[in-house]
């Protein structure tokens, strides 16, 4: 369903009812939107572990509500959130380089009154949730990425396989023009956003009504006020970066070995990231783990909701038992 072009959508859409409440919380100098769950009796003022979803590229919290309530339901502090510029967290026009951006998630931990939390990223909130763990590693207990390698995993292969050169590099390119890129992703309603997940699902999800239901959804977050605009601003700093100093000094910060467990999910149908670019990640964590989702592809918390959240939920608890 296309919304009125005269009418951008208000942010608010995304306060999506369900069982667990959205809250506004000011981290790093902007308010963030989130949506959160506790587990069944908390007792007041008890704070259990913190796990934090980071949504991708196109995405909002909601693209993560299934391992959220996974999350809760196994005895965490469930968070997910909107980035900056995304949904209904704040807009401003800076901000959106990896540093700031990680600088967002473990402020936002802070702000939510924990000192580390089980962060999870889906594709470009990967790369968030890898940058907050090597610039604040006591804040981040485990990382679990979902179709997200390493950082330089992913540039390695997209210099190197023409298999990942290919599906992610154009792209990459394309969106660095100015304005064009924005508008190809809000014309017609943002049908683009439906393309782009139809095309980097696998097979069965986008005959399903949760597809329809979930494109509809992201086609109007898209369309509200600056997002399409500021959704592809963290795309062009990754590509921008890699010429200038800032690009060198960020290499040389995420070249290290991280102390924290890490798990790489992948769908086994994903052809945008590849799961052996998700596997190559190893050498950069002591402790390195892989699963693939059978018949998912880009997105396993929404193509194969509960064992994708299995997944998260069994790494979250391994990390955090005493």
């Amino acid at each position: 369903m296309k919304p009125p072009a005269h009418r951008p959508p208000d942010p608010s859409i995304v306060r999506i009812d369900g069982s667990w409440r959205h809250r506004d919380v000011s981290a790093n100098g902007i308010r963030l939107h989130l949506a959160e769950a506790f587990p069944e009796n908390t007792p007041p003022g008890e704070l259990p572990p913190l796990a934090l979803l980071i949504h991708g590229l196109s995405g909002i919290w909601w693209t993560m509500r299934s391992p959220l309530l996974a999350l809760a339901e196994a005895g965490f502090h469930a968070v997910a959130v909107d980035l900056r510029g995304h949904g209904d967290s704040d807009k401003p026009p800076r901000g959106y380089d990896a540093w700031t951006l990680a600088s967002d998630i473990t402020n936002l931990v802070r702000a939510l009154g924990h000192s580390s939390a089980v962060i999870v990223g889906q594709g470009e909130g990967g790369f968030v949730a890898w940058t907050a763990a090597y610039r604040r590693p006591r804040a981040v207990r485990g990382l679990v990425v979902v179709g997200s390698p390493h950082p330089l995993a992913m540039r390695t292969a997209a210099l190197r396989d023409h298999g990942q050169r290919r599906a992610l590099v154009p792209r990459l390119l394309s969106d660095q023009a100015p304005r064009l890129p924005e508008r190809r992703l809000t014309r017609d309603g943002a049908a683009a956003v439906e393309e782009m997940l139809r095309s980097r699902s696998g097979p069965d999800w986008p005959e399903t009504e949760d597809f329809r239901e979930s494109a509809d959804l992201l086609r109007r977050a898209m369309l509200i006020p600056k997002v399409a605009h500021l959704s592809l601003e963290s795309r062009r700093w990754m590509v921008r970066s890699q010429f200038r100093p800032d690009g060198r000094d960020f290499r040389h910060t995420v070249a290290g070995v991280l102390d924290q467990p890490v798990l790489g999910i992948s769908g086994a149908e994903d052809r945008f990231v590849l799961p052996e670019t998700v596997r190559a990640s190893g050498p950069w964590a002591r402790d390195f783990r892989s699963a693939e989702v059978p018949g998912a592809g880009h997105y396993p918390a929404m193509e194969a909701p509960a064992e994708t959240s299995r997944l998260i939920v069994d790494f979250a608890r391994s990390v955090t038992d005493p």
